[in-house]
Order: C-alpha cells, then structure tokens, then sequence
C-alpha cells in the first residue's frame, strides 16, 4: 500500500504532539513536513515544540518543519490559551531541546511548492487554525488541482461548540481563513467536534501504555502521560471529565491513516464571519433540499475504541 505524502500543519500543544507522534510512528504515512501555525501558542512556540517533538520521537533533521502564520487572517490576536495547555503548549512538561532549526522557507511557501512538486499525491492534515492554508491558496488559486485531500480538525454541526455555543475554537480562531479554505473547492473532511467528543483518551490507557510500550518508547509515553495531566485537568474543570480528554488532533490524524476510522457524510458547509455568538460557526445545510454552502465530508461517527487502540498501539 503506497504511503500518503502528508504535511501536519499544527499549533503544537498536548494533543498536537500526540498526533506528531502517532504519525511519525505509525509506519503508514510519509510525513514530508511539518507547517506551525500560531492557535493554543504563539507560532514560535508551536515551532520549537514540533522540533522538539521529531527529536523525542528519534527524528531529528530528518523532517523538514516550517515556520507559519502569528496571526488570523485579518483580524489580530494577542492573548493565547495557555490555561488548556501550559505555558510551554504541552502542559508544562520540559522536553531536550534540539539542534535542528526550521527551514528559512515560510509555510505557505513551503506547502505551494510541495503540492507544486507532488501534484495530486499531497495530504494535507491541519490540526489548528487554517490561515497558513489560506494563505497558500492565495498565493497558488491554483492548489485545489493540486491536493490529493485536506482533513481539517475543526467544527461542529450536530453538537455544541467547545469556545462559544456555536463554534469550536479552530475555526472560530481565525473564521475568515476557514471560510477561505471551505470555499476553495480543495476536497476536505472535517474532523469535528461531532466525532472527537466521543474519542477519548483516559489515564487508564497510559498506565496500561507505560506498562507495555516498546524500550524505545519510553521517554515518549512518558511525556505522552506526564503533559496530558494538563490536558486532562483543564477537561475536569470545564467539563467535569475524570482523568479523560477529547483526542481531537489525533483523530484527524487517524483519519487520514486510517480509512474507515471515521465515517463521514457530505454536507453543504458554510463558516460564519459575523456576529458575537455566532462567529466561528460551521453552518451545515440540513433541510432536505439543501442548497446553501459548499459540499465538505464532515465526520459524523467514529469506531472510538479502535481508533484510541489504533492510536496507543504504534508505541
């Protein structure tokens, strides 16, 4: 079976690096580069930490990582959320730092001229905000010819959002950008929240982990147990969860590896620019004669226990 050629394009906190990791592990995606992207950190942090993730997980210099977006699309942001995932994006916890340093090629530069390259062979996986996407797309209208697949972590159509009553936090984090990216006419899954809250991870899993990771593994599942304490103590003050979190990037990721993970249904989708509650959005047609937005498989149920076994299981 031929490896997809996958580009992470991630804000790199706790699930994040999960999601890095799983991909860089798997042995069933080439992952030809990593895209930051400002979202849970600033994009400087979120760089660093991807290159000290590729260095935790035996990669250093191997995989090109790319410095994007510090700011939305056209709006302007200046607080992050550090209180879901440390100061440091992946819960406080101190990895080795790393000789390698990202290539002088921005991202958006960097995925036009790999989709330019391997035309119709590109995945593109974006875990966090979509503005380095769309900025791609601005400056290459011609990318939607060139993408294999896009599978965005972001929205929500049948269930609550996760920062307003209507929006998860990627795209309500830079709306004009997801509205970009939506509109394109790239072929898109959106991994929302509609499938990821029913994906989780418990600390149950990373005791029977610890106890049963290959020897080369360690440092990683012990990172892995130690930076989702954060993770999963953020889940127990807003959601009331007990010692479990959403694994939302990971998810993505799986879907992208692994077909049929996650079921989907196409869906006219719109993004909402406007409005205080409704910012963020991701509107879905859903009469019965649907008409309004542009066609997107969006994620709408998930093997959740194969996919946390699928997950730990490369470890």
């Amino acid at each position: 079976m031929v490896q997809p050629k996958i580009i992470i394009d991630a804000d790199t906190g706790i699930d994040d690096a999960l999601a890095i990791l799983y991909g860089v592990k798997s042995g069933k995606a080439d992952i030809i580069g990593i895209t930051s992207v400002f979202g849970n950190i600033p994009v400087e942090l979120a760089t660093e930490n991807a290159l000290k993730v590729l260095k935790l997980a035996g990669l250093e210099g191997q995989i090109p990582v790319s410095q994007g977006a510090a700011q939305p699309l056209v709006r302007k942001v200046d607080i992050f959320p550090t209180f879901v995932h440390g100061s440091n994006g992946i819960g406080d916890v101190e990895i080795p730092h790393t000789a390698q340093r990202p290539v002088e090629e921005a991202a958006a530069e960097f995925i036009v001229r790999q989709a330019s390259e391997l035309r119709g062979e590109l995945v593109i996986v974006a875990l966090g905000r979509l503005t380095n996407l769309a900025h791609a797309l601005q400056k290459d209208p011609e990318l939607p010819s060139k993408i294999k697949h896009v599978y965005i972590m972001g929205g929500a159509v049948r269930v609550p959002g996760n920062i307003t009553p209507t929006a998860e936090a990627n795209i309500w984090g830079d709306p004009e950008a997801a509205s970009l990216v939506i509109q394109s006419g790239l072929p898109i899954t959106m991994i929302g929240l509609d499938v990821t809250l029913q994906t989780m991870l418990h600390q149950s899993h990373l005791d029977a982990l610890k106890a049963s990771c290959k020897p080369e593994n360690r440092d990683v599942v012990g990172f892995l147990n130690d930076s989702m304490q954060f993770y999963y103590n953020f889940y127990h003050e807003a959601n009331g969860y007990n010692q479990c979190a959403p694994m939302h990037d990971p998810l993505t990721m799986l879907a992208a590896i692994e077909p049929g993970i996650v079921q989907t249904e196409q869906l006219l989708l719109s993004v909402e620019c406007q409005g205080e509650i409704c910012l963020g959005m991701t509107v879905a047609d859903l009469r019965e004669k649907p008409s309004v937005g542009t066609p997107v498989n969006v994620g709408v149920q998930v093997d959740a226990k194969r996919a946390v076994e699928l997950l730990l299981g490369v470890f």
